[in-house]
């Protein structure tokens, strides 16, 4: 995989506001938000993204779904409700290539999304 913004952001060579951590993933706040609450889930092992998930990535696939609920509760947005966004490939909104889950709320989110 090639070298990301994201795999900089892990090695903490780039600050952001980081609001969780563990040994498999980490979580901060996006940039550019498009929501109130706009976290990026992120893994630490390379993967380019959801196109390249393979069967032994099932482990850490359903982890970070698990992240966004615990910080969708976190951050207040569990009962009124919010969105987690995967984008895969070019085509698919995808402009960083390694893996990232979005985990949108605090406002009416439309539907379809654009």
């Amino acid at each position: 995989m090639a070298e990301t913004i994201f795999s900089k952001i892990i090695r903490r060579e780039i600050p952001t506001d980081i609001v969780y951590e563990d040994a498999q993933c980490l979580a901060f706040r996006d940039i550019n938000p498009q929501a109130p609450t706009h976290i990026l889930i992120i893994p630490k092992e390379a993967l380019e993204g959801l196109q390249d998930a393979a069967p032994h990535h099932e482990q850490l696939l359903g982890h970070l779904l698990l992240v966004a609920g615990r910080l969708a509760e976190a951050e207040g947005i569990a009962g009124s409700g919010y969105r987690c966004v995967v984008n895969a490939g070019a085509d698919g909104g995808q402009t960083v290539f390694h893996l990232h889950l979005h985990l949108l709320g605090g406002r009416p989110l439309d539907w379809p999304p654009g």
